[in-house]
């Protein structure tokens, strides 16, 4: 006689990842285009530190990793092409989680930390200790976190009325990061000449400059908040079929929604605080994953997979096939304009 009960079938393969009281569900599909996207996410690494002013071959990069390299190719590839390239993987991943957190949260593929204002109010922050404090990289990182966690504060309480829904939620957001935009403008205008254009072109986001502290910084603060959104991701899926469904099944709805726009917006500052407001990754990167996975819902896996893909690839673009080197949000800004008028159009032939 068969006692054990019959297993539930999800209509996909699974790997299921058990120890002791800790199981993990794992996709099949999710787990390959992860490794696909690792893979490219490798060679377009590897490509990027070849290329530039000083050419070299992969086996030149290979060797300056692995410290078969000294001189000239080792201070190219270690001190200054691969902090760049780290820090592009590892705020790339940040942005994508962060979409990925709102956009699930807010049930809705147009929720950005951009476009709800967050990203604004930790731009306003970061531009507080720029230019009236003129205060060092830690004091640059406070600033954009207090920013926008101010700014995640205030659209939150301005948004709840009987509870805080997506929708309400985005407008208050557009609104909110209107009146921070018309800030930061009056900010520089109000600024000494040097302060405003350098404070100008680090609005526009980029990676120049970016040193091995900096990604240090960033990178820890990163995998610090990417532990809490990995224990919250399962309430995170659950609150996906609504709040009553998921307090029915032992969720904390107001705890959880809470925390996961904290941490949200705690990735979107730190990325801010590093390289300025770099648009549009957090709003593409998820979707694109969750298409790739064909997974109903958000996966945080493949969105910080692709995220750390476009990242990288955009700033490759911006520094070798431009006419002209480009801050890495102006190749962002086109691609993600471009995939938020595709999603308009397509959202909008749904509801015809």
């Amino acid at each position: 006689m068969n006692t054990h009960p019959p297993r539930a079938d999800f209509g996909r393969r699974a790997l299921v990842l058990r120890h002791r009281r800790f199981a993990v569900r794992l996709h099949r599909r999710s787990v390959v285009v992860c490794a696909v996207l690792g893979v490219a996410v490798a060679a377009t690494s590897v490509l990027a530190l070849m290329t530039g002013s000083y050419p070299l071959s992969a086996g030149q990069v290979l060797a300056a990793l692995t410290g078969r390299e000294s001189g000239i190719v080792h201070d190219v590839v270690v001190d200054w092409r691969l902090p760049r390239v780290v820090a592009a993987l590892a705020f790339g991943a940040a942005l994508g989680v962060s979409g990925a957190v709102f956009q699930s949260l807010l049930r809705n593929p147009l929720a950005d930390p951009g476009i709800v204002g967050f990203s604004q109010g930790s731009y306003t922050g970061a531009l507080v200790v720029i230019l009236v404090i003129d205060g060092t990289y830690a004091q640059l990182v406070g600033g954009a976190l207090l920013g926008g966690m101010a700014t995640a504060v205030a659209v939150y309480v301005l948004a709840h009325r009987r509870g805080v829904q997506g929708f309400r939620l985005i407008v208050v957001g557009i609104g909110v990061s209107a009146m921070l935009g018309s800030l930061n403008t009056w900010l520089i205008l109000k600024a000494d000449l040097d302060q405003a254009m350098s404070a100008a072109a680090w609005g526009a986001g980029s990676l120049n400059g970016v040193s091995w502290e900096q990604v240090a910084i960033g990178g820890a603060c990163v995998a610090a908040l990417l532990l809490p959104v990995g224990a919250l991701s399962r309430p995170m899926r659950q609150m996906e079929l609504g709040d009553d469904a998921a307090a029915a099944q032992g969720v904390r709805v107001s705890h959880t929604r809470l925390g996961l726009i904290l941490v949200g917006v705690a990735l979107t500052a730190t990325v801010t605080a590093a390289t300025g407001p770099i648009a549009f990754v957090s709003l593409v990167a998820p979707q694109i994953g969750r298409r790739l996975a064909r997974t109903a819902g958000i996966t945080l896996f493949p969105a910080a997979f692709v995220g750390a893909l476009l990242c990288l690839a955009s700033d490759y673009v911006a520094q070798h096939i431009a006419p002209t080197p480009l801050p890495i949000g102006v190749i962002t800004v086109v691609l993600g304009g471009g995939y938020l008028g595709y999603l308009l159009f397509t959202e909008a032939r749904k509801r015809l």
